[in-house]
């Protein structure tokens, strides 16, 4: 962006159906990564492509990413007035929803975002990118804001939606706990704009963390170790 590299030398691969986590502190690139796969203007690849069911999408708008599956929740969706969140579900729903769940039928006739709290937010995005059944779900922040009764909340939805869907995932948080409600296929530490922490075992990268900060990760074996 503005012609400064920001990602180098990453390679991640998110196969189907599977949870990924890319956890760091914040500016060290995770939004960029999420940006530049879904696409956004202002977010430029230089060198490698972007690989989506063995189509190169880097050119693509992010318009056209997500017509061939590719979704992602934003830190701070905009508040719509006058059109509410049910009004807007049917619009760009790729079928019929439905949840039977009475926090999420409020929502529904509510203002799209309009005085919705931090939790309502999340889960509001949730639905709906999930009624777009989406193949890669990229969470961005999802966790940003929320106490822990509400992120409980957001990632059971998070999680039930996936298990229904069998959607890949791409959770990115500055958040380290978030792996124990989550309990990704993977786990990625970011750094500087590379990911310097690959692991299947996101307990030891949790505990590494939460002991040494994020700074112990550029000399862990977990870089090497994926297991």
């Amino acid at each position: 962006m503005g012609g400064k590299p920001i990602l180098r030398d990453l390679n991640l691969s998110i196969p189907k159906a599977k949870t990924h986590a890319l956890i760091g502190p914040n500016g060290s690139g995770k939004s960029t990564l999420a940006y530049t796969i879904m696409g956004i203007p202002k977010y430029k690849i230089t060198h490698g492509k972007i690989l989506f069911n063995k189509k190169d999408v880097s050119l693509l708008p992010p318009e056209k990413r997500a017509k061939l599956g590719i979704a992602m929740t934003f830190q701070n969706p905009p508040e719509v007035k006058g059109v509410t969140l049910s009004e807007f579900m049917k619009r760009i729903s790729k079928g019929t929803f439905d949840y039977d769940d009475p926090i999420i039928s409020r929502l529904m006739q509510r203002e799209l975002n309009v005085g919705f709290s931090g939790g309502e937010k999340k889960i509001s995005e949730i639905i709906q990118v999930f009624s777009l059944k989406p193949k890669l779900v990229i969470f961005d922040e999802i966790d940003s804001g929320l106490d822990i009764n509400k992120l409980d909340r957001v990632v059971q939805l998070m999680r039930e939606e996936l298990e229904k869907t069998h959607a890949s995932a791409l959770v990115i948080t500055h958040r380290p706990e978030i792996l124990s409600k989550m309990k990704p296929d993977m786990t990625h530490v970011m750094l500087d704009g590379k990911i310097v922490c690959t692991s299947k075992n996101w307990r030891k990268v949790w505990d590494t963390v939460r002991r040494h900060s994020y700074e112990k990760c550029k000399e862990c074996k977990l870089s090497i170790h994926k297991s």
